[in-house]
């Protein structure tokens, strides 16, 4: 059975920060045409992590520290359901989703977050709802589903630091987006969010109604990278901490459920200003590693040789 902590995250699990905003009704940004399945180089800098005094942020995104990152190589796009199915055929890999029986689907209608039967990596919302598409990020999947996954792909799950280093430019970009200043730019929408109201009125302004996204569908940033903001939260390797991070955290102390939780970095396609803007570069978000849920998947990352 599936531990029961895992019931006590699930209404947080979608998002948690809350600011009024303008809703958007423009079209999404055109998709890149390159190669999604490869990674970037990130270059090395240091970066402000974080949310400075006169940035909006949540209070778990203070105080803003600096952190030196070394180069490393980052996942484009987020692992895909195709990428991953090629990974289970390989290795015989089962998900701890398959064998609890059962992931974390939200009802989009009510809002209420509830343990489905049969939901797993290929039917993300129950086998009622269909098969997931193989361009679609990959979801429910658990932070050690992801590692496994990255371990067989040759690299490792991304630090928190390193993500948000990334999504920042690798140049301490102080914007709000890991694209820019506006989740519409000119016209175009630039991520995979929740439009309209909140619960049961996502209106698919941005082309997709209360669920993912083909990744890189909504373009990329100036490093290249895809959907670093919103279609779904992304695991990184870290343990949810208060801020500050310093390289000499010990164990990891309990997180907002009471038990240690790993961190997850992006939005996704159930935020909205109005009562979660996740997609925001220095938002953050956790839950307790065996949780599986419908609006989280992960991309992996390397270090680079020498």
């Amino acid at each position: 059975m599936r531990p029961t902590v895992l019931l006590a995250l699930l209404a947080l699990a979608a998002c948690t920060d809350r600011e009024p905003a303008p809703e958007p009704s423009a079209p999404p940004a055109e998709p890149v045409a390159a190669p999604l399945d490869t990674a970037l180089v990130i270059p090395g800098g240091t970066t402000r992590i974080g949310v400075l005094a006169d940035e909006v942020g949540m209070a778990h995104e203070r105080p803003a520290f600096a952190a030196e990152v070394d180069s490393f190589l980052l996942d484009r796009s987020p692992v895909t359901v195709q990428r991953f199915r090629q990974f289970v055929e390989a290795t015989g890999h089962v998900t701890q989703a398959e064998t609890f029986g059962d992931g974390a689907v939200m009802d989009p209608q009510t809002g209420g977050w509830a343990l489905v039967p049969g939901a797993d990596w290929r039917t993300p919302r129950g086998p009622a709802a269909g098969l997931a598409p193989d361009a679609h990020p990959v979801t429910q999947v658990s932070f050690a589903d992801a590692e496994a996954f990255c371990a067989w792909d040759g690299g490792r799950l991304p630090t928190e630091i390193e993500w948000e280093h990334a999504a920042r430019g690798a140049t301490d970009s102080r914007s709000p987006y890991a694209w820019g200043d506006a989740l519409d730019e000119g016209g175009r929408l630039r991520a995979n969010t929740w439009t309209g109201t909140f619960p049961g009125g996502d209106d698919g302004a941005d082309g997709y109604r209360s669920g993912t996204s083909p990744v890189g569908a909504f373009g990329e940033t100036p490093l290249g990278l895809t959907d670093m903001g919103g279609n779904v939260w992304e695991w990184t390797d870290a343990w949810y901490r208060p801020y500050p991070l310093t390289a000499s955290d010990g164990a990891p102390p309990p997180g907002p459920s009471g038990a240690p939780e790993r961190v997850q970095r992006g939005g996704s396609y159930l935020c909205h200003p109005s009562y979660c803007h996740g997609y925001r570069v220095s938002a953050r978000s956790s839950s307790t590693p065996e949780s599986a849920l419908a609006h989280v998947g992960f991309r992996c990352a390397r270090d680079l040789a020498g």
